[in-house]
Order: structure tokens, then sequence, then C-alpha cells
């Protein structure tokens, strides 16, 4: 029994705490972070909106709009980052700066990119929790589809500078070298998640588009295993890969996701 007083609010908290320990956590049919198909910016603009039209309501005005330049210049150099890895890439690309292997430092740099885009993807949430600076989250679809960007210039250069596009060579490599088979199994798997990153998919799916992207894990993990296989000398990289990615696995465990929701 929790002893409560509705008068004075007292034992609210150990009510409620009580509440949150018994009951079960059921299935999320939207995202976590998802209060509405309409992005901040909007919701921010009709307020402004509303405002507007009240205190002008003797002069009627015929049309009100609102723009939101702070927002999108953020977005705009978030984007920019995004892609400073590849332009840096490209840069050394020209300048004949990739080493005695320039094949290999292409592969491996976005590669690279793919894995530390995909980890930072998923450290949004737990940073969200500690930090309580909700608006990282509007950033991270954007990051995971940067993860799939790398990833998909990764094996595009596999595809056509390290292998020609010779089709037979192609599939034997995958079928025969299992780093290989990893790493293109972590790329399948990134595909449909790519496709149906849009508001749209996520209101057409349903709780079936949260089961879906939960295989987000296991691409990280496959990529992580891929590069691990691929070194075979220096484990210390894809080393900090995996103790990254198995705590940021350990944040999506029940009663410790809950505890800091309710921190």
């Amino acid at each position: 029994m929790v002893p409560i007083s509705a008068l004075r609010a007292d034992g609210v908290e150990a009510l409620l705490g009580e509440v949150a320990e018994r009951l079960p956590e059921g299935p999320l049919l939207f995202p976590e972070d998802m209060l509405t198909d309409r992005p901040e910016r909007f919701l921010a603009g009709e307020l402004i909106r509303e405002q507007v039209l009240r205190l002008t309501e003797q002069e009627v005005p015929h049309a009100v709009a609102v723009t939101s330049g702070t927002a999108a210049l953020i977005c705009a150099l978030a984007l920019l980052a995004c892609l400073l890895p590849l332009c840096l890439l490209v840069l050394r690309a020209v300048n004949n700066d990739l080493g005695a292997n320039p094949v290999e430092a292409l592969t491996h740099d976005t590669g690279d990119w793919a894995l530390r885009f995909l980890l930072i993807s998923l450290a949004v949430t737990p940073l969200r929790m500690l930090t309580g600076m909700s608006w990282l989250i509007r950033y991270r679809r954007m990051l995971g589809l940067f993860a799939f960007f790398y990833a998909l210039v990764h094996f595009a250069i596999y595809l056509w500078i390290d292998q020609g596009f010779l089709w037979s060579e192609i599939i034997a490599d995958i079928l025969k070298r299992p780093y290989i088979t990893l790493g293109f199994a972590a790329f399948l798997i990134l595909v449909p998640l790519a496709v149906t990153s849009t508001k749209g998919m996520v209101r057409r799916l349903g709780k079936r588009w949260i089961t879906l992207h939960r295989l987000v894990y296991a691409s990280a993990l496959l990529g992580i295993l891929h590069f691990v296989w691929l070194v075979k000398a220096d484990y210390r990289e894809p080393g900090l890969y995996l103790l990254i990615f198995l705590l940021l696995m350990l944040f999506r465990i029940p009663p410790l996701r809950r505890r800091f929701q309710h921190a």
C-alpha cells in the first residue's frame, strides 16, 4: 500500500514509481519520440500565426507566412558536416593523397564513416535521456540516412573500382569470404530501413515500423564484425566500435531504460 494525499500531493511520486514498476511495457505503435507527424517548425509557425491573427483581428490579414531561418541554417550546417568526410576524401583522391593503395583507402574510409554515422544515430536516444536535450532527436533520421549513404558508396566502390562489375567474381567473393558476407548482409539490412524512413511509411506500417527498424542493431553488429574480421591485426578501432555498440545496447535494456526515463 502507498499512502497518498490528493490535497497535499503527498506520496504521488511514490505511487507513480510503484505503478511504473508493475505495469508491463507494451509494444510501441510509433517511435517513442514521435508526438505528431508534423515537424516542430510547422507547430511553432502555427502558434505564431495564431497570435498574429488574434492581435490583428481588426485588420483581417489575407495571409500570414512564418519562416524559420535559424532552423533552416542549423539543418544546412548539419547536412554539410555530414558531407564533409566525403568531400575531404574526394579532395585527397584529386591530390593523389590516398597512399600506396588508393582503392583500399577509399573502401576503408567510406566503410568507416558508415559505421560511425550508424553508431552516432544509435547514440541519439541515450544522449537525449541522459542530457534532456530533446532537440537531438530531430537529427537521428538524417544521421541514419547518412550511414546508409556512406555504406552505399562503400559498396559501390567495391563493385565498380575494386571488382569492375564482374558479377561472377563478386558473387564468389561474397560467398567465399566471411567478412564480405557479413558486410553484405549488414548493407542489405540497411536498404529497407532507408526506404521506410519517411513519416509516410511510419504511418503506413504502424507498429510494424518499430519491428522493422530494430534490425538496425543487427546491421550495426554485422558491420562491426565485418570490420573486426577484415583488419586481422590491429583490433583497436573495431574493438572501440564494438565497445560503444555494447554500451549503447545497455540503454535499450527495459529496466535501465525506464530508470533513465524517470530520472
